[in-house]
């Protein structure tokens, strides 16, 4: 690792229980970025797990109006393109965690609003969806909904990429993420099992070798942040 610079990630921290009405609540921040997630439960599934025995685990993903310098425009008419690849990245990485059959006939839906985007809002999503997640399954066990958790797994997100300087650096912010050489996402348990891992040169390519490199400095980055999830769930 002798290329990178900075292997922990910004200030992170998780305000929990701040919506009365879902099951889970939390404001996730990753330094300035800030993500409003909850879990909602409903006692019903998709149409294709109906009679299955199994439940279902969903994400929906949105940027606020003033969630960047310029004002957002709402998605009225339905996720754009790069909130459905975000949404879906969010549900595939927390069903990865998830017993489905354990959870039943129902499914959690995790919805995420970025309230600040300072780069890194994927992430923090991903991080914390898994504490509204938790928090929403605490829950139906304590109601005796469910037998026992079916979380299998403790899962967070971070991003990492390559400077100009071709220094490795653990979540970036939106200034870093936009002038970078090459950008990537991390989605893995607490075991260190890997969920998925999204890469991209920006400018020219990047060796298997920095590859390596950035796995190993988002592993060590995300030790924190796995910390902080403990912090708050325990």
């Amino acid at each position: 690792m002798s290329n990178v610079k900075r292997d922990y990630p910004r200030s992170v921290s998780f305000t929990c229980n701040i919506n009365p009405y879902a099951e889970g609540s939390v404001i996730v921040e990753f330094g300035n970025t800030k993500v409003h997630v909850t879990a909602m439960v409903s006692e019903e599934v998709p149409p294709f797990l109906k009679g299955k025995g199994q439940g279902w685990v969903t994400a929906e993903y949105a940027m606020l109006p003033a969630a960047t310098h310029d004002r957002n425009q709402r998605e009225r008419k339905g996720a754009a393109g790069r909130s459905q690849e975000i949404q879906r990245l969010i549900g595939r990485s927390l069903r990865a965690a998830v017993d489905l059959q354990l959870l039943g006939e129902r499914t959690i839906n995790i919805d995420c609003d970025v309230l600040v985007a300072d780069g890194g809002t994927r992430t923090a999503a991903i991080s914390g969806g898994h504490v509204a997640l938790a928090l929403a399954l605490q829950k139906l066990l304590a109601a005796k909904k469910i037998k026992s958790s079916p979380l299998k797994e403790q899962v967070a997100a971070v991003s990492v990429g390559v400077g100009t300087d071709g220094g490795i650096y653990a979540d970036l912010n939106y200034q870093e993420d936009s002038t970078f050489e090459t950008d990537m996402n991390l989605v893995m348990t607490a075991s260190g099992r890997l969920i998925e891992i999204q890469g991209t040169a920006e400018r020219g390519s990047f060796s298997k070798l920095q590859l390596q490199e950035m796995i190993a400095c988002g592993e060590s980055a995300l030790q924190k942040i796995f910390q902080e999830q403990n912090k708050v769930l325990a």
